[in-house]
């Protein structure tokens, strides 16, 4: 943790004296999919008046429809710094492994920086585990989410004896389009089971700590008593925050920084960007994702 206190004072120090970011006219930030589009801009305003008071340029943030567009920003130059899950920076890192930098990870309030894929179903559905699933429709998330797909279709097929190939065991198998689309459609009752990602930590009440389902919570999209767990994966590697290789190097510094001292700074600011309850944001490097870059190449090939 020292250096996520040397990085906090980096941030402090540099808001303090407002420097002004040399080669670069725009900050621009990436938002993953996970919620809806305004909810996504809203929880993150705050992180975009900090970074525009700490670099002295005009930030943007962007909020693509999937998890691709981020990717593909990042890889094309047209954003500068996102919140990756760990098999969106494998994908970016599999197409270009030097377009960025993994440079912090959130930590949860047990000081761990693993989550989970949860499969889930409505109480009243009679769906208490993946063998009740049987016959029915399953919902994926966003085909570069690690929770709401990569993790889930390597582990259930294994438990399951299986394929996630419609019509072998589930009834149907289909893509929602990311976290709240799954989360509503198996609340609607459109998917009968699906898959989302949250920390495991807390109560199921409360959608866990951190995570898709306490932000459907947040939002009164949902009441969890509504909802039941039927399947959770093994620990899966929180995803980094990233910033674009090409970067000027104080303007890495500076962001990294921004970033590690959110908590201590602003908590409610920090609440919105880090989906929930959480510790905040400490270092991290490639080799966290080996595992993980592994796996997306095995799915690929």
């Amino acid at each position: 943790m020292k250096t996520t206190l040397a990085l906090a004072l980096a941030a402090s120090t540099a808001l303090a004296t407002s420097a002004i970011a040399q080669d670069i006219s725009e900050f621009r930030i990436g938002i993953l999919g996970g919620e809806n589009t305004q909810d996504r801009m809203t929880s993150n305003e705050c992180l975009r008046e900090k970074t525009e008071e700490l670099l002295g340029v005009e930030t943007k943030l962007f909020a693509p429809a999937d998890y691709n567009g981020v990717i593909q920003g990042l890889l094309g130059g047209t954003i500068d710094m996102a919140w990756l899950g760990a098999s969106g920076y494998a994908k970016t890192y599999l197409e270009d492994p030097e377009a960025v930098e993994p440079v912090l990870v959130k930590v949860n309030l047990d000081g761990g920086y693993g989550y989970h894929s949860i499969g889930f179903a409505r109480k009243d559905s009679g769906i208490t585990s993946l063998e009740d699933m049987k016959d029915k429709v399953f919902g994926f998330g966003d085909p570069n989410s690690t929770s709401g797909y990569l993790i889930p279709s390597i582990e259930i097929p294994a438990e399951i004896g299986a394929t996630m190939q419609s019509g072998d065991y589930f009834g149907e198998v289909k893509f929602t389009g990311g976290h709240e689309q799954t989360i509503v459609a198996v609340n609607n009752g459109d998917v009968d089971g699906g898959v989302t990602w949250a920390d495991g930590l807390g109560n199921w009440e409360d959608g866990y700590n951190s995570g898709a389902l306490r932000k459907a919570v947040d939002a009164g999209l949902v009441d969890m008593n509504d909802l039941v767990e039927i399947w959770k994966s093994k620990p899966i590697p929180e995803g980094p925050v990233v910033l674009r290789s090409a970067l000027p190097e104080d303007v890495k510094l500076k962001m990294t920084g921004l970033m590690a001292s959110l908590k201590s700074m602003d908590e409610e600011c920090a609440y919105g960007v880090l989906q929930g309850d959480a510790k905040g944001f400490m270092p991290i490097t490639h080799d966290a994702y080996l595992s993980i870059i592994e796996a997306r190449k095995a799915k690929s090939n």
